[in-house]
């Protein structure tokens, strides 16, 4: 009787056992199908997005974002509402982590100490600067946040990056579609402008590479006008860039400290965390690639899912933009990150002429 009852138990036990990987497995079958739809469409639209890029010499984003916008009627169906709410918030803060991923502790002390003080400097001062013109134009200061964050430290990915920090709360997802299209076409319109400027002033292979890698917004036409000048003006244009990318994180992270929930208010609220999770992941990827372990072909790769990610990121808010009130919005924002970029330009071409030395 005794050996029954252990078989009858097991038996009892195996079937409960049973039932909950069936049950998690339904889970798990709901969960994807929750998903799924969403992110099917961003991830049709990133594949597009690429192919248009790759053919046509454009910036991905923008194309990302254009297709994106192009499919914002499916915005209507309720279906896609959680994968795409996925592919530009999780998919966002994966391809920031996955930025740090270009930088390294070496590429910064090659900079230079005068240099690397320097290029903080502009920084801070174009995100100062751009959150007094729109706090002066009434947008506010997490809006100015945005257009001085993606105009003095990485462009298109910079301002994701502080979209996702700030919260759909504080910042809409029109603002942040049309910062994306004006930051590109800012981007690319300064990789045409600025290097004939250069030439012009009569600026030294240094100084134009320390210029155009300190105002250009994004990291590949900073590095096209670079090149465009000179091989040196490029290599140069590449390291200054290239520790303005690192610079995002501390920016992130006086952001964070500031822009806090005030929980006397409501002490229902909790805090957010000082460094959210993407940060720290930002940060740890670059000192992993500073100590080498991170093998070359292992971090190109990490670099092109991190394309990848934000690309998917971008068309995603796209779609999920409210195109009435982008159409609403009028030219202030754009007329916000025109001057942060003119102080951007001025600012580098300043320390360009009185720091910077062949």
């Amino acid at each position: 009787m005794t050996g029954l009852k252990v078989f009858s138990f097991m038996l009892i036990e195996g079937e409960g056992l049973e039932r909950d990987i069936v049950c998690k497995k339904a889970d798990n079958l709901s969960v994807w199908r929750e998903y799924a739809p969403g992110l099917t469409v961003a991830i049709a639209a990133t594949l597009a997005a690429g192919y248009l890029a790759d053919h046509y010499a454009v910036p991905l984003t923008l194309m990302a974002l254009l297709i994106g916008l192009s499919l914002n009627f499916l915005s209507t169906y309720k279906r896609l509402a959680s994968g795409l709410m996925f592919a530009s918030s999780t998919l966002l803060r994966l391809g920031i982590v996955l930025v740090g991923t270009r930088v390294s502790l070496a590429q910064i002390i090659a900079l230079g100490p005068e240099a690397l003080i320097a290029v903080v400097a502009v920084t801070a001062a174009v995100i100062c600067c751009s959150i007094l013109i729109a706090r002066g134009l009434g947008l506010g200061s997490a809006f100015g946040v945005l257009a001085g964050g993606s105009v003095a430290i990485c462009g298109a990915s910079a301002a994701m990056a502080f979209a996702s920090l700030l919260g759909e709360r504080r910042l809409g997802q029109a603002q942040l579609a049309l910062t994306l299209i004006i930051i590109s076409a800012c981007s690319a319109a300064a990789m045409l402008i600025y290097p004939a400027l250069a030439h012009q002033i009569g600026l030294s292979n240094n100084q134009a590479g320390f210029m155009l890698g300190a105002s250009i917004h994004d990291i590949a036409q900073s590095l096209g006008a670079g090149y465009s000048f000179s091989i040196v003006a490029g290599q140069v244009s590449a390291i200054v860039k290239l520790t303005r990318v690192a610079i995002l994180a501390p920016a992130m992270i006086v952001v964070a400290l500031f822009f806090r929930t005030d929980t006397a208010s409501d002490s229902q609220k909790a805090r957010p965390p000082i460094l959210p999770w993407f940060i720290l992941g930002f940060l740890g990827m670059v000192g992993l690639n500073s100590s080498g372990v991170i093998p070359t072909s292992i971090a190109d790769g990490a670099q092109l899912l991190a394309s990848a990610c934000l690309a998917c990121a971008v068309a995603a808010t796209g779609i999920r933009s409210p195109l009435a009130a982008l159409l609403k919005t009028g030219p202030r924002p754009a007329i916000t990150i025109v001057l942060a970029s003119v102080v951007s330009l001025l600012l580098s071409l300043g320390v360009a002429v009185l720091i910077v030395h062949d």
